[in-house]
């Protein structure tokens, strides 16, 4: 039998309500661990910064992973803000090309949407240090699901 009820769950905010509803959802898990900071939210574009420091492997550099992690983070926020009312999204494929390591300071990351659909969102996420160079290129694909009262979470 399909279950006909509409889905409920977190829906993105008013556009000025969505720096709040972005750093909301940073205070805990992952995203809190990696020291993730939101620098700027709109429906455009998602900003975060992340420290070097904390997050490196051994060697000292910046681990890959972390890159990986801000990248997913940033851009899952970017196609929360774009999901249909009703829908989230779920993380189908991540891609990242390290170019450059970073030892110390902070790298930034900005998403920019290649295709926000009914069903599916891309995005290019750029990682930089703070001398503005480019230290990781990530894609990331997302599929929207429904979110239904059983499994709403607010930290998409």
């Amino acid at each position: 039998m399909t279950n006909t009820s509409a889905p409920t769950g977190p829906t993105p905010p008013p556009a000025d309500e969505l720096a709040a509803w972005i750093e909301e959802r940073s205070r805990t898990g992952l995203t809190a661990r990696l020291g993730i900071e939101v620098v700027e939210v709109s429906r455009k574009s998602v900003v975060a910064r992340m420290p070097v420091e904390g997050n490196e492997q051994p060697l000292g550099l910046l681990h890959g992973g972390a890159s990986a992690a801000l990248a997913e983070t940033i851009g899952s926020w970017a196609a929360a803000l774009a999901a249909p009312a009703g829908h989230a999204p779920v993380g189908t494929e991540l891609g990242a090309t390290h170019l450059r390591s970073a030892t110390s300071g902070w790298v930034t990351g900005r998403t920019r949407a290649l295709h926000e659909g009914r069903r599916t969102a891309n995005y290019v996420i750029e990682v930089h240090d703070d001398a503005g160079r480019l230290v990781c290129n990530a894609r990331l694909s997302c599929m929207y699901v429904p979110v239904t009262a059983e499994h709403a979470r607010a930290d998409i």
